[in-house]
């Protein structure tokens, strides 16, 4: 094809401009059969005028961003499909090293510290297998970085000889970054600043990096936050547009917000939460139906508030989640919002979507209907006053009190018969501790206690799981698509391991190849008794697979749900505003459409949005839990062997949950050999065993603050736990705190 015999019609446009589609430049460079200089691709697609070729140059600059194409050495246009390079993330380890997790699935190829000089962890970038490493694992060299996503890095400065480096909070970002003297503004060395990257990687050079931000001292009171934000590029600012749509809300409801909706507030309905929250998302009411019940489950309406594409819908769905660190919430709406106009606060009329069950004896939904409503909550209680009131009624003592006894004591009769019709689905219940952080005047952990789970807690479970598997019903009957929350059983490769650990424990879980929730229920049920029950839940319980957000049906194995969704909290939970937003376009007969994100989109973005928070709050507790042991190196503890690698046991300390490792060379003069199916060590020539969830006595033998990492040793008075054996001494590893 001459470059006149491109019809002007199968030209795409940019701007204003007619240019070759991507699919001509592909075909085009695939019909030569050989790279090509840019210049002599635009000569051959017709392309001449300056303005076309100004458009040009950035349809060709954005098909390298995206991996389509790519200039080698000579300066000569590839197509990437044809020089058989593989497209991906980049993702570091501390260690220096690498992989590259390919776009299209398949085994990751691993990357030396040579390699990883040239990109920084999260970049998008495309490499070349070279061969097989030592390990037997796919080795790849990165050709060439598609997109940097590092623009700002958090971390610690540095001095060494007139020369200053960062090193980033983010240990997967392994490099030294370079700061210029006359860049790093008024830091410090030792300080926690926030540098802006002035030059990337490359095979070559360090890269660069000015200080735009001190944020202090590493171990100034609520520093930890101020790096987990930063580290996992947590949105902790709202924009100036969402302030401004915020401040112009109303602070109480107006008469045109009543209308069309039921009006609830004649309804005994009352928030029932932990002590410290401020977010109100849900309230309850209970009344006896003939031999069943009446459940009104009333959510906050935020939907009437923040619309599809508006400033605080693009902060909302940025942020996905309100995140909650100790001391410190992170909302995902204005607090004009989150904790006052939407907060189903006590004594004020509030807006709300209500879900109205009818729920028999046996506990099971037998109808139910969705409406706007307008309610008005009876009371503020929480978990501990109610659960005081249920089991010693004559706590109730004031008038009010006395007043929602009646209504209480109907939600606890109605729990009692959900909990049943819970274990007769074959929901699976594991045990789990729940522990509270206690803080000084200074912010650092004083005490780390239990948290006390009684029924009330239960209780509200149930009333929200309820609400939100009639949504999910509701929404399928209606063919409205959605962002399910979904939850799948083990995989193939997961079930064959926990197969052949039961075996080795004398047990078998039923269901063959596609085993059923209840299967797994009625397994924990059978070992609940047994010494190593705690073993044997940790392993069932890591069998199954993560829940996430879909727009694709296949129920909540855990719960025992063919289809479940989360409609119970729209103030900090973004898939749940979308939700309120399908369910009121349902009832209006019509259909609601996010925007230009597709449901699949929504549903990858709000899953990693949640797995983004729980990262960072993972981290600021790991952070606080070091700093709290630093006074305790040398001290002993009990605790439970909670993970089992090649290089040592993970162990969790009693009553703390704060993790460490026991290095293997500290388990006694002897080769261990790791047995991953059993999740064992096992000493060649002593046979002495250490197993997952096996208990276990250990010594602190040092903590690392900086690096939230703490040493377990053996002591030399402790007697061998569970086949183990005393320390050597010789030189350990450090563990991350988990």
């Amino acid at each position: 094809m001459t470059a006149a015999a491109v019809p002007r019609a199968s030209r795409s446009r940019r701007g204003d401009v007619d240019i070759p589609s991507r699919d001509q430049i592909l075909e085009k460079l695939r019909e030569r059969g050989t790279p090509m200089r840019a210049d002599d691709l635009a000569a051959a697609l017709g392309v001449s005028a300056a303005a076309e070729r100004d458009a040009f140059a950035g349809r060709l600059a954005a098909m390298e961003r995206d991996g389509q194409l790519m200039t080698n050495r000579k300066g000569e246009l590839c197509v990437v499909a044809k020089l058989d390079l593989v497209k991906g993330t980049v993702q570091g380890h501390a260690d220096g090293f690498g992989f590259l997790v390919p776009d299209e699935g398949g085994p990751d190829l691993f990357l030396s510290p040579k390699e990883m000089h040239k990109a920084l962890h999260g970049d998008r970038a495309t490499a070349r297998e070279i061969g097989i490493d030592r390990r037997g694992r796919p080795e790849g060299a990165i050709v060439d970085v598609l997109a940097r996503t590092n623009r700002e890095i958090v971390g610690r400065l540095y001095e060494d000889r007139g020369i200053w480096f960062l090193v980033a909070e983010n240990k997967r970002i392994n490099q030294d970054i370079l700061v210029p003297p006359d860049m790093r503004g008024n830091a410090k060395p030792g300080q926690v600043v926030v540098a802006e990257l002035i030059e990337q990687p490359s095979a070559h050079r360090e890269p660069l990096a000015k200080v735009v931000q001190v944020l202090g001292s590493y171990t100034d009171p609520g520093m930890e936050i101020e790096i987990a934000l930063r580290k996992h590029d947590l949105p902790h600012a709202f924009s100036s547009e969402a302030k401004r749509q915020a401040a112009r809300l109303p602070a109480e409801l107006r008469a045109g917000d009543r209308k069309g909706r039921v009006d609830v507030t004649n309804l005994a309905l009352v928030t029932i939460d932990g002590e410290t929250a401020k977010d109100f998302d849900d309230a309850v009411y209970c009344e006896r139906a003939g031999k069943g019940f009446r459940l009104v489950v009333a959510i906050a309406d935020v939907s009437h508030y923040v619309h599809d594409g508006d400033a605080l819908d693009r902060d909302a769905s940025e942020r996905g989640t309100s995140v909650y660190f100790p001391r410190r919430v992170i909302p995902m709406l204005p607090e004009e919002l989150s904790n006052e106009l939407c907060s189903l606060k006590g004594g004020v009329d509030r807006l709300c979507m209500v879900c109205d069950m009818a729920i028999d004896s046996d506990g099971n939904i037998s109808e139910y209907r969705f409406y706007p409503a307008v309610m008005h909550s009876r009371a503020r209680l929480t978990y501990n006053q109610v659960w005081d009131w249920l089991s010693q009624p004559s706590q109730a003592k004031s008038g009010d009190a006395r007043a929602l006894l009646p209504h209480l004591q109907n939600l606890y009769a109605l729990y009692e018969r959900l909990s049943a019709a819970r274990a007769k689905r074959g929901a699976i219940d594991f045990e789990t501790i729940e522990l509270e952080l206690k803080f000084d005047t200074h912010g650092k952990i004083e005490a780390i206690v239990p948290v006390v789970r009684n029924d009330a807690h239960k209780l509200i479970e149930e009333c929200m799981l309820a609400a939100n598997v009639c949504t999910a019903e509701y929404l399928l009957a209606q063919k409205h698509p959605a962002l399910f929350r979904v939850h799948e059983g083990p995989t193939p490769e997961k079930l064959e391991a926990l197969r052949e650990f039961l075996a080795g424990a004398g047990l078998s879980l039923s269901g063959g190849d596609q085993p059923t929730p209840s299967d797994y229920a009625r397994l924990l049920e059978k070992i609940r008794g047994r010494p190593d029950f705690n073993l044997l839940q940790t392993v069932l319980l890591r069998s199954l697979q993560q829940a996430v957000y879909s727009p694709e049906n296949v129920g909540h194995f855990g719960l025992s749900y063919d289809a479940y969704t989360h409609f119970t909290s729209p103030i900090r939970r973004y898939p749940d505003l979308l939700i309120h937003r399908c369910v009121k376009a349902c009832l209006a007969g019509q259909r609601y459409s996010p925007g230009a994100a597709t449901w699949a989109e929504l549903g990858v973005h709000c899953s990693l949005t949640e797995r983004r928070a729980d990262d960072a709050t993972r981290d600021v507790e790991n952070w606080l839990k070091c700093y709290y042991m630093q006074d305790r190196v040398g001290e002993t503890f009990a605790g439970t062997i909670s993970g089992v690698t090649h290089f040592g046991l993970f162990v969790t300390l009693d009553g703390l949950n704060i993790d460490g490792l026991v290095h293997v060379t500290e388990l006694g003069n002897d080769y261990f050999h790791f047995d991953a199916i059993h999740h064992a060590l096992v000493g060649e020539r002593s046979g002495n065993t250490w197993r997952l969830a096996d208990r276990i006595t250990v010594k602190v033998a040092r903590v690392d603050l900086e690096q939230t990492k703490i040493d377990f040793v053996l002591p030399d008075t402790a007697p061998p736990v569970a086949g183990g054996t005393d320390r050597t001494g010789k030189k350990k590893k450090r563990a991350k705190a988990t």
